[in-house]
C-alpha cells in the first residue's frame, strides 16, 4: 500500500485479506502476569496452568482459560510428563525448622485394612518440635476437603502452624487444600517425589503406629 497508490479496502480486496485484520490493533500482552506466572510456578514447580489461574484469581487477576494456557506455553512453563506420579513439587525454599511448638506440622496417610476385606486410611498429623500427635482421623475414604476440616478444628485447638509439611499425595495437592492454605496465611511445604526421608518425623511416628496399634 505504501509503494502503490491504492487504498486499504482495495489491497485487501486484491490479496483476500479481511480489512479488519490489518486495522486490528494487537492488545497488550500482560506483562504483569506473564511475571506473576514465573513467580507462581518457581515456586510450585509442579503446578499446572490451571491450578496457577486459580493462584492468579485469589490476586485479582482474572483471565479467559484459553488466553492463561497460550501465556503459559509461551514463557515456557509446561511441566514436561514424566513417567510414574505425578504431583505438585512445592516450594523451591528451604523447610523451615521446628525450633518451637506450631513451628511445623507434619501431614501424612497410614493405610491398612479390616482383614481381607475393606481398607481404611488414617489422616495423622504432628507437632515436629514437640513430636505430639495431634490428629488421628481414620476412614475408608478421606478427601482434600475432609483434610482442611481437620486442619480447622486444630487451628481452633492449636491456633495455626507457621509451616505445613506433606508429601504430593493428591488431598494435599487438591484444590481444597490451596484455598485452606492461601485462606489462612500458612505456607505449605511439599518434600521431593520419592524422599520420605525429608518428611521424616512423621514417617517415624507412623511406624510406630503400625508396630504397637495395627499388628
Amino acid at each position: 500500500m505504501r509503494d502503490h497508490d491504492i487504498s486499504q479496502r482495495r489491497a485487501c480486496q486484491l490479496v483476500g485479506v479481511d480489512p479488519k485484520t490489518v486495522r486490528r490493533e494487537r492488545p497488550p500482552d500482560c506483562p504483569e502476569i506473564r511475571e506473576e506466572m514465573k513467580e507462581i510456578a518457581g515456586k510450585r514447580r509442579r503446578f499446572g496452568y490451571r491450578r496457577i489461574g486459580i493462584l492468579l484469581e485469589r490476586k485479582g487477576m482474572l483471565m479467559n482459560h484459553k488466553k492463561l494456557y497460550r501465556l503459559y506455553r509461551e514463557e515456557g512453563l509446561s511441566v514436561k510428563r514424566r513417567r510414574g506420579r505425578k504431583r505438585a513439587r512445592g516450594s523451591r525454599a528451604p523447610m523451615p525448622e521446628a525450633a518451637h511448638p506450631n513451628a511445623r506440622w507434619s501431614l501424612d496417610f497410614l493405610a491398612d485394612s479390616f482383614g481381607a476385606a475393606r481398607k481404611f486410611r488414617i489422616l495423622a498429623v504432628i507437632d515436629d518440635c514437640c513430636r505430639e500427635n495431634l490428629c488421628l482421623t481414620a476412614d475408608t475414604s478421606i478427601s482434600g476437603a475432609r483434610v482442611a476440616r481437620e486442619l480447622d478444628a486444630l487451628v481452633r485447638i492449636y491456633g495455626k502452624p507457621a509451616c505445613i509439611v506433606s508429601d504430593n499425595g493428591t488431598e494435599f495437592t487438591s484444590r481444597a487444600i490451596l484455598k485452606w492454605a492461601d485462606k489462612n496465611g500458612v505456607p505449605w511445604h511439599y518434600i521431593d517425589p520419592g524422599k520420605p526421608q525429608q518428611n521424616a518425623f512423621i514417617e517415624s511416628f507412623n511406624g510406630s503406629l503400625r508396630d504397637e496399634c495395627l499388628l
